[in-house]
């Protein structure tokens, strides 16, 4: 292996006043200083020649260079123009990384639609269909970035991140939590979650006012492919948890307005066996995945 600049504060801090510039807390930057902990999401990632990496947020490239040595592509997106052309110079050698200045989403709920291009590009440049998410995630942008890349027409094979310890809490959460939300379900029902290290606010620079994680997805191609409709399933998930603590009757009255009658959206209730008076957050992800089913089935018979 290759030997890797150690992104010190020192180095970091030299670095900035040499070129001018500072961390800009709107774009997340926390460069992640504890380079054991940056080779153990490199780990964690399970890095192949035959995967496309997407990274965003590039930083100064620290980790990038880690994993372009290991990936058959990388692809890594920067919205800072100063921060990009730094990690420009430390990726110089590779000429398997595209790096990208833009902001990786077009909205609250869609990718740029000219990153999702590049790595289909780069996947069938290489003959690839293993497409890995592994980044220091922006903590701002973190949960559009998980959630949405379960929506794309090209779904990751995994994704390794770092992000608030708070969130990746509420990914990995268990029903009748507090913590459990309709993330943890639109998540938890198709892949499996595990929770890496927990990362004190010391290991970063500047230090974040919180905790963090790395916290390790991985798709299940089994589980997402017995989803029926993945987008009326975000949709009735959302809505399941939108008013949490209102009774479930309630609840899915008020999601299927205009579309069923109360006395429908009892009748489907009755046949789930379903009560009434419980909230979202006490139901299963396969309880609920097998609630939507016959939501969507009842939904289905009206149309046809």
């Amino acid at each position: 292996m290759p030997e890797f600049r150690n992104q010190t504060i020192s180095y970091l801090t030299s670095k900035f006043r040499e070129i001018g510039i500072r961390p800009v807390s709107k774009h997340g930057q926390n460069f992640l200083i504890d380079m054991n902990l940056l080779d153990l999401l490199v780990r964690s990632a399970d890095i192949q020649k035959d995967d496309v990496i997407l990274e965003i947020g590039t930083g100064t490239g620290t980790l990038s260079t880690r994993m372009a040595d290991q990936a058959g592509y990388l692809v890594t997106v920067e919205i800072d123009p100063h921060m990009a052309t730094f990690a420009t110079e430390e990726l110089d050698e590779f000429e398997n990384v595209t790096l990208l200045n833009y902001d990786a989403l077009r909205n609250k709920n869609n990718f740029r639609p000219e990153m999702i291009e590049t790595i289909k590009e780069k996947m069938a440049e290489i003959g690839t269909d293993h497409f890995k998410l592994a980044a220091n995630l922006p903590y701002n942008v973190a949960t559009p970035i998980i959630s949405n890349l379960l929506r794309t027409e090209i779904t990751p094979k995994s994704m390794t991140v770092t992000i608030q310890k708070e969130l990746a809490e509420r990914i990995i959460a268990s029903p009748g939590t507090k913590d459990y939300s309709a993330l943890s379900v639109w998540i938890q029902a198709q892949c499996r979650c595990e929770l890496v290290r927990i990362l004190p606010p010391s290991v970063f620079w500047p230090a974040p006012k919180v905790h963090s994680a790395i916290l390790h997805i991985e798709v299940q191609p089994e589980r997402r492919a017995a989803i029926s409709d993945l987008e009326f399933f975000h949709e009735f998930n959302r809505s399941l948890f939108f008013h949490r603590r209102k009774f479930l009757r309630s609840v899915l009255q008020s999601s299927f307005k205009g579309k069923l009658e109360k006395a429908e959206v009892d009748q489907v209730m009755e046949q789930g066996s379903l009560d009434p008076t419980a909230r979202a957050e006490n139901f299963t992800v396969d309880e609920i995945l097998a609630m939507c089913e016959l939501f969507r089935q009842k939904l289905a018979e009206q149309d046809s």
